[in-house]
């Protein structure tokens, strides 16, 4: 008895996800509901024969005739408010283009709610914000992102003035975007380049500027995933392991992740933290040294070496400072002494300054 509800909600979500795409598999409903294959298939036969017109290939999935619509559904208070997180969260890691088509979208999803259901939204909304602390894109290219979104929908090339990390000036390339990720604070478009004859990954804030033509794709592309784990190939990682003191673990959880953590293990001395990391030369040193006075590196020893070789040149650098203080000190001395040699002679502290 208490299961009808459960099966009456999951039928209607059914319903509802055919209606937002043009095909739905019958194991992409089993995860999304944690149901076995079989309660989905005694779903999909319920809605025929309740009059669903629906249709389906073995190893392919679902779909409802092409036309067969049911009336809006209305939101719950809940649905609605995540669309105001989702707003804010668009406001701030999407580009202007795109958060304004997001907006128009907001009115129309609050045009069909109940009077008080609008009161309670506007209530949130007014005190829910997100700062922003970072650009997305360029701020003389507010359109990256959706120019971008367009290319890989409607499988265009894209002409792109792009700024590369490693380069002095921009360069002009002919881009097929695959897809778009959202990795480490910053929007990529993973895209086969003309230019390069190869797979690259294009950062959005490092855009000049971004023009969608209407040049078909040159070539069959694989999956966004399959790029992405490509990429991880190419780059292989070192298993990091530190021992990080118990009361102190809790800072290092912010951005472990972007320092490859994989897991991390309570022991009698203190917590045991794994990653696999794609940098120990430079970027987990760096890192790893912020919290070096209560973090122990267990392994490897490759990285011990590579945090003294940063402290070294460190040193180097305190040293050289402290070489110019004296050296100022020692000057500004000899200045003094040769003024009381001689009282005419005025200390000339612009000559000071250029020598050193």
């Amino acid at each position: 008895m208490h299961d009808n509800p459960k099966k009456f909600d999951r039928i209607v979500a059914i319903l509802i996800q055919l209606q937002s795409r043009k095909v739905v598999k019958a194991q992409d409903l089993a995860e999304r509901f944690g149901v076995s294959l079989r309660t989905i298939y005694r779903d999909i036969r319920t809605l025929e024969a309740s009059g669903v017109p629906l249709y389906g290939e073995a190893g392919t999935g679902y779909s409802l005739v092409d036309g067969y619509r049911l009336p809006p559904v209305m939101f719950t208070r809940e649905e609605a408010a995540s669309f105001i997180a989702a707003e804010k969260l668009m406001q701030k890691f999407t580009d202007k283009s795109l958060g304004e088509s997001y907006n128009s979208a907001m009115f129309k999803i609050k045009a069909i709610l109940k009077e008080v259901d609008k009161d309670w939204l506007q209530h949130m909304e007014e005190n829910v914000l997100m700062q922003q602390t970072f650009p997305v894109t360029q701020l003389s290219v507010p359109n990256a992102l959706g120019v971008l979104f367009s290319a890989v929908a409607e499988k265009k090339c894209v002409n792109l003035h792009y700024q590369a990390f490693d380069a002095n000036q921009a360069s002009t390339r002919i881009i097929e975007p695959v897809g778009i990720f959202h990795d480490h604070s910053n929007w990529y478009a993973m895209a086969y380049c003309h230019l390069r004859s190869d797979y690259r990954q294009f950062r959005t804030d490092r855009v000049q500027s971004i023009e969608l033509t209407q040049q078909p794709f040159t070539k069959q592309h694989q999956p966004l995933e399959h790029y992405i784990q490509r990429e991880k190939q190419q780059y292989p990682t070192t298993r990091v392991r530190i021992l990080v003191r118990a009361d102190k673990v809790r800072f290092l959880s912010n951005d472990r992740y972007y320092h490859g953590f994989v897991s991390e293990t309570i022991t009698p001395d203190g917590v045991e933290m794994v990653f696999e990391s794609q940098n120990i030369t430079e970027w987990f040193p760096r890192w790893y040294l912020m919290y070096a006075d209560y973090a122990t590196i267990l392994e490897p020893e490759e990285l011990k070496e590579n945090v003294l070789k940063i402290m070294e040149r460190y040193r180097g650098h305190l040293d050289s400072d402290d070489k110019i203080t004296q050296s100022h000190q020692d000057l500004v001395l000899s200045r003094v002494k040769k003024s009381k040699e001689n009282p005419q002679r005025l200390l000339d502290w612009d000559e000071v300054s250029k020598k050193l």
